[in-house]
């Protein structure tokens, strides 16, 4: 085939799967953002003549060596019922509205940091509406505040969402020195997030009462009770040894994350209470499908060079995407566009000269953008499903009242931290 039409044929399977990315699938078709991640790069490795072993190497295998790894630790905790113990825990503390709501999103946020954000937010909705609703308060700021919460709290270190692992290993961050400029942004993100919803517009978002259960709700409230697996102290004990001890290892060594991480998680599938199906079934396949389709269209692309034409153009204008201005409303804009994963994808390649402020200003910035929109982010949606079935309806207006000026607040907290720290 000609090498131009092969280029543009290329580029047209690109802004399809980028379309995608934005819809969220593809019109008339039962795809969503995997499916069409994988078909993309199904496409491009036919329409190029790529050979499949070139493709396999257009994946970053650490990252999704990580990421599988940490969905696994995830799924230990899960499985030994500390999310909702804890969250249980919090709701029975004898606090005024604002006390509670605090140290609902501190634990939030300390949880994603460590923990998958999404698992977190999958694991606590239910139990947290069901305590708001149970003390008659009204449930809105809680659960947007833990979707927003644990977004922000996982910016904090580069495990704690799918982006901020793949910009480790990609631009091999360093894990104590990301953690040193990223928590003070991300703690006063959290401050300011409290801040809004226990005293601002925020804490007026939707009625001031429970909503009412829909008919036949009471029944799905009570399957999701009898679903939560029960507190397990052992399980529970041995998900935080291994994840403390990751922890340790990647603030005070060197060893390869990935690798550490695997071990941990081997560790935690040498059971002889939980079977291993238990923890494949919480392992997000999807998510890592995504990534994979994602790594090969995205190098198919990069071979067109357009990429790197386009990025030229950009810095004869004077916009250079390595500088901290560009590089924040580039993140942004892209976060909610395509999602964090595919913006942080298509930024990665072009910020190889920013050394490690650009990689802390693109995972700060793409993570806490994703609480600008309620597309904006996986675990604002989980939140407003899991809401949606407990009879709570958390609308992209009600999610906006507090998203939008909570992401702007905490993007210039970002653009303030990185300019003092340069």
């Amino acid at each position: 085939m000609n090498p131009a039409a092969t280029d543009w044929g290329i580029v047209a399977v690109f802004a399809t799967v980028y379309l995608g990315m934005f819809l969220g699938g593809l019109p008339r078709l039962k795809l969503d953002r995997s499916g069409v991640a994988l078909l993309g790069a199904i496409a491009v490795i036919a329409l190029a003549g790529i050979p499949v072993e070139d493709a396999a190497r257009a994946i970053d295998l650490p990252t999704i060596v990580l990421l599988f790894a940490f969905m696994v630790v995830s799924a230990q905790m899960r499985l030994g019922g500390f999310y909702a113990a804890l969250t249980r825990r919090v709701g029975a503390m004898p606090l005024s509205r604002s006390g509670l709501l605090a140290v609902l999103i501190f634990v939030a946020g300390a949880l994603s940091a460590v923990f998958s954000n999404d698992i977190v937010c999958l694991a606590m909705t239910p139990v947290v509406a069901r305590l708001c609703l149970q003390r008659g308060i009204n449930p809105m700021p809680f659960l947007i505040g833990l979707a927003c919460a644990a977004n922000i709290g996982s910016a904090a270190t580069l495990i704690g969402n799918p982006q901020n692992m793949l910009i480790g290993s990609v631009l091999q961050l360093p894990f104590a020195g990301y953690v040193r400029q990223a928590l003070p942004p991300v703690l006063i993100g959290l401050v300011v997030l409290w801040g809004w919803l226990a005293y601002g517009p925020g804490a007026g978002t939707g009625s001031p009462h429970p909503c009412p259960l829909p008919e036949g709700e009471g029944a799905i409230r009570g399957e999701l009770a009898a679903d939560e697996p029960p507190f397990d102290s052992w399980q529970t004990a041995k998900g935080l040894v291994v994840a403390g001890a990751l922890m340790l290892i990647f603030l005070f060594t060197d060893w390869p994350r990935d690798v550490a991480a695997l071990v941990g998680a081997g560790v935690l599938l040498l059971s002889r209470r939980l079977h291993t199906s238990h923890f494949m079934g919480l392992v997000d396949w999807p998510l890592l499908i995504l990534f994979m389709g994602l790594f090969v269209v995205n190098h198919a692309f990069e071979s067109t060079g357009l990429a790197a034409q386009a990025v030229a153009w950009l810095g004869a204008q004077g916009v250079v995407l390595t500088d901290p201005g560009p590089l924040l409303v580039a993140s942004a804009v892209l976060s909610n566009l395509v999602s964090n994963v595919p913006a942080v994808m298509l930024l990665l390649p072009h910020l190889g000269g920013g050394g490690e402020q650009a990689g802390v200003m693109l995972a700060l910035a793409t993570t806490f953008a994703g609480n600008l929109l309620l597309v904006g982010s996986i675990a604002n949606l989980i939140v407003a499903d899991l809401a949606r079935q407990q009879g709570i309806e958390i609308d992209w207006k009600k999610h906006a009242i507090t998203g939008i000026p909570v992401t702007l607040m905490s993007l210039a907290v970002v653009w303030l931290w990185m300019g003092f720290v340069a």
